[in-house]
């Protein structure tokens, strides 16, 4: 029992720190909304008739939620220190 908690605590530990390293170096990912292809939201009956995505401003990309606590983080840290 023990050893299957170790492991699964250094899994755990393992995949956070993948996580942190990933949003440190690639901050922006896909945009999550569905038929939100590059920014643009195309029509379910015709690929023609567009309109630019709300959520992600029409760029295709959205800043992951790590990134946004590591910012937030460091804000505060900042404003703690003046």
């Amino acid at each position: 029992m023990g050893t299957l908690l170790a492991l699964a605590s250094a899994a755990i530990l393992g995949y956070s720190a993948f996580y942190i390293i990933n949003c440190a170096i690639f901050p922006f990912g896909r945009c999550r909304r569905p038929r939100c292809e590059g920014g643009r939201i195309y029509s379910r009956m015709s690929r023609k008739v567009f309109r630019e995505c709300r959520r992600c401003e029409g760029t295709g990309k959205r800043v992951r939620v790590g990134r946004r606590i590591y910012e937030h983080l460091r804000t505060e840290h900042k404003a703690g220190n003046r």
